[in-house]
């Protein structure tokens, strides 16, 4: 996704935007300069995702029910064979925590923020009220009664699936809050809702690389908007200070 904003970027090296703060005119805004504002934060989530592996690359193995186990076992030749950076330190902390799993479907809803604030910009530039974004009829869907209709369906789905996966993270964060050490039976319900982040995170990012590889941005209607809203006030602001 981070390519395919760079890529759309590079198409429109020069055209002007109006930049929005609370959703209302402020400063005209390169649109290669909003595009890879996302790509920054798409970074910072890749990185997230990287640090948490670092974190919780531990192996629990020999910690069984939570007291350890008597059996001659090497901890370090296990964990050493199946890629974890060590084994956990502490048998009781290795069955009871699912801090790793809290900590992954943190990333995940975070990086779904930020897809569905892009969802919710793009939904907007594609109406009739703004009309600076057009979408292919690949990545749009009309109405069952109304023909004029071209839908943004797809960034509308990234943004509704997000609340799922804050749900996934909010679902786990409940599950373990009021849990005495260590392990507990509720903590097998820890895995639907990992595997469920994982599945609409990869699918939310799937269709918005698509969905910024099928649009194009109407260069003569986003030109014509730039005279309203006083966009060059600061400018002018600043040129009056210099005076």
């Amino acid at each position: 996704f981070q390519v395919s904003l760079v890529l759309l970027a590079s198409k429109y090296v020069d055209l002007i935007v109006p930049g929005y703060t609370h959703l209302q005119r402020a400063q005209p805004v390169l649109l290669p300069h909003l595009l890879l504002s996302y790509v920054e934060q798409l970074e910072r989530d890749a990185g997230r995702l990287i640090d948490c592996r670092e974190r919780v690359n531990f192996c629990p193995l020999g910690a069984c029910a939570l007291a350890g186990t008597g059996l001659p076992i090497d901890r370090f030749k296990t964990a050493k064979d199946l890629k974890f950076t060590a084994p956990m330190k502490n048998s009781i902390d290795a069955v009871s925590d699912r801090d790793f799993v809290l900590e992954f479907l943190a990333a995940n809803s975070i990086a779904a923020i930020h897809l569905s604030r892009i969802g919710e910009e793009w939904v907007l530039w594609a109406s009739e009220e703004f009309g600076f974004l057009t979408p292919s009829d690949s990545v749009s869907t009309g109405s069952s009664i109304m023909p004029q209709k071209k839908n943004p369906d797809p960034m509308e789905l990234v943004r509704g699936k997000s609340a799922r996966v804050v749900g996934d993270l909010m679902t786990v964060l409940v599950l373990c809050k009021g849990l005495p050490q260590a392990y507990n039976r509720d903590l097998q319900e820890d895995k639907e809702p990992l595997f469920d982040s994982v599945k609409a995170i990869l699918g939310m990012l799937e269709v918005c690389s698509e969905f910024s590889q099928n649009i194009s941005f109407n260069s003569k209607r986003i030109q014509s908007s730039l005279p309203a809203g006083y966009l060059d006030a600061t400018t002018l602001a600043d040129y009056l200070v210099k005076k």
